[in-house]
């Protein structure tokens, strides 16, 4: 199945051959071993290291209910009348679907899907950057996209990539999309970056937006047995990432109190039981902080977990 697809969720896997996903992880441990192919959180991929890029039909059976759940989310931070940039990736075109229903907004992209979503939806203005069409992921790249760019400046800009870990932000394999997604960044007062658990603590070749100037990360829970990922939202918030989780238990709507005066240790989704207080997000938990924004429109139920 890697072979034919280039990369394969855990899931997908134990539903096809039927068993359960503690019995893959076993199994694609000593694939891993032999060679075979690389794992990835939450799946495999064949071996190939920092510069192998998953083509878009594979991208789009991997996390493909956690990247619904994520775009609810993201659309709903989006207002009436507002003027955005869109990225590319198969997590931007989930959000572009849901922002056709948006009134007055203004989208900017580069992503010929992100367009597509959005065609026929009559109150919203797309506007398309210029460039040369990357037919992998079926957007335009290159000095013409960036140049496009320049002078503009939007509200906010979600963008998807390859991998993200808290040391250098959001990354890609390709170097002209990476270089598009940055020009996308300067063009915008907020960055959000769409993620599912399978991306956290990946790290690709290409820097595209830093830690610190992510301002929030929309990303699904981590399965409990994810570890590394959980470990990676938690250095995320330390470092001022607001994190948004879509699916999240019916309670955990509590941001974290800022962080500036004395670290204390938040529970993020896969860190359950290993910090003190573990059930601050699942409990009935304090009042919240006279500063926290206020929750996130949309149907998922969402943790905001701010850092300061």
């Amino acid at each position: 199945m890697v072979r034919a697809n280039g990369a394969v969720s855990l899931r997908e896997l134990a539903r096809v051959v039927q068993t359960s996903e503690v019995t893959v992880r076993r199994d694609v441990r000593a694939l891993e071993a032999e060679g075979l192919l690389d794992r990835r959180h939450g799946g495999a991929v064949l071996p190939g290291g920092f510069t192998r890029e998953s083509g878009l039909p594979q991208k789009s059976h991997l996390a493909t209910a956690e990247k619904t759940a994520i775009a609810d989310v993201a659309a709903g931070l989006v207002g009436e009348g507002e003027a955005i940039v869109v990225g590319a990736g198969t997590t931007t075109q989930e959000l572009a679907r849901r922002l056709a229903r948006v009134p007055g907004l203004t989208v900017v992209t580069n992503s010929l899907l992100v367009a597509q979503a959005l065609a026929h939806a009559n109150r919203v203005e797309v506007v398309m950057t210029g460039g040369t069409l990357r037919g992998s992921n079926y957007a335009l790249v290159g000095s013409g996209a960036e140049q496009s760019l320049q002078g503009l400046r939007v509200s906010r800009a979600f963008l998807s990539g390859s991998g993200l870990t808290a040391e250098r932000g959001l990354s890609t394999s390709n170097m002209l999309s990476a270089s598009v997604d940055r020009a996308l960044v300067q063009a915008a007062a907020e960055v959000v970056v769409l993620a599912d658990h399978t991306k956290l603590g990946a790290d690709t070749m290409f820097q595209t937006v830093p830690t610190d100037l992510i301002t929030r990360l929309v990303t699904d829970e981590p399965p409990p047995h994810e570890d590394r990922a959980g470990t990676e939202l938690q250095a995320l918030a330390d470092q001022g990432v607001q994190i948004t989780v879509a699916g999240a238990g019916q309670n955990a709507a509590e941001p974290a109190p800022p962080a500036r005066r004395a670290r204390q240790d938040v529970p993020l989704p896969g860190q359950r039981g290993r910090h003190p207080g573990a059930s601050a997000l699942r409990g009935a938990g304090a009042p919240l902080p006279a500063e926290a924004p206020p929750a996130d429109r949309g149907p998922a139920r969402v943790a905001d977990l701010r850092r300061r």
